[in-house]
């Protein structure tokens, strides 16, 4: 297990190879649940991950058959039911922190999703950048189930720009599974692919990623989430300036290299 900005993760596996970090919660016994110190090592890693130089993707993995069976009843509800407001404040904050610095990570994340994807289990992959699943694999935010909203983590701003208001809000009220089929037709999964052949494939995925002009596509991952606020005018003007920063790179002066050679252009993200 490499080391990331000090960090050295005791709550999960971390794997770093071909500049691919794979993240695998490791509690396949219970179906992978989180725990308040898993949610604050994840959240630390993927704070740290800026500046980490040796990882360009990351890949969010199932282990065990299933991706991740959200709070740990247990280790989590359990003592929130006795913890006062400034301490369930805390740690709703904390939940969400997780996301924001997902979302501000720099690196494309790649979610590989079999079999049980519920509650934060489900924000993980609805925060990541691209989603591959079987057709096997059952999400679920079923915060109502447990006496919640259906608002967490950022689910009730991200879901819906994901699968559209109406799907979202259906399945945030009710709680219910989203099948792997419909999940695929929605768009809140990328692609299904068998189990034997998703880890494959989400590799497949993460290396072209990692192969291709990757500060750009820090650029694109930084305005697919800026835009979300911005007016069609704003947006354009940002894009402009965005666009003009990566043409002073010397990955697109590679690109127009090898285009004129008849290569395939070799990037290396400066």
């Amino acid at each position: 297990m490499r080391e990331i900005q000090g960090l050295k993760p005791e709550h999960f596996l971390w794997k770093v190879e071909d500049r691919i970090a794979t993240i695998r919660l490791n509690r396949p016994e219970r179906k992978n649940p989180l725990t308040f110190e898993s949610y604050a090592e994840l959240r630390d890693t993927f704070r740290a991950l800026p500046e980490a130089a040796d990882v360009e993707v990351v890949v969010l993995a199932s282990n065990g058959g299933n991706f991740c069976s959200g709070g740990d009843v247990h280790d989590i509800i359990g003592p929130l039911v006795d913890m006062d407001m400034k301490g369930l404040l805390a740690f709703t904050r904390m939940t969400g922190d997780l996301v924001k610095a997902m979302i501000h990570c720099g690196k494309p994340v790649v979610a590989a999703v079999d079999g049980i994807c519920v509650g934060a289990g489900a924000i993980l992959a609805m925060a990541s950048d691209l989603r591959l699943a079987t057709p096997q694999a059952k999400c679920a935010f079923l915060f109502t189930r447990v006496g919640l909203a259906g608002c967490d983590m950022g689910a009730c701003a991200m879901l819906p720009r994901i699968i559209g208001q109406g799907r979202a809000a259906e399945l945030l009220y009710t709680g219910r599974v989203m099948t792997g089929e419909e999940g695929h037709a929605w768009g809140f999964w990328n692609a299904l692919h068998e189990w034997e052949d998703l880890e494959d494939e989400a590799m497949k995925l993460a290396h072209a990623l990692a192969e291709g002009p990757t500060f750009a596509h820090g650029i694109t991952k930084t305005q697919l989430n800026q835009e979300w606020s911005m007016g069609l005018d704003q947006a354009i003007e940002a894009e402009a300036q965005a666009q003009a920063i990566c043409m002073k790179t010397r990955d697109f002066e590679r690109a127009y290299r090898a285009f004129a050679a008849k290569e395939k252009p070799v990037f290396e993200g400066d």
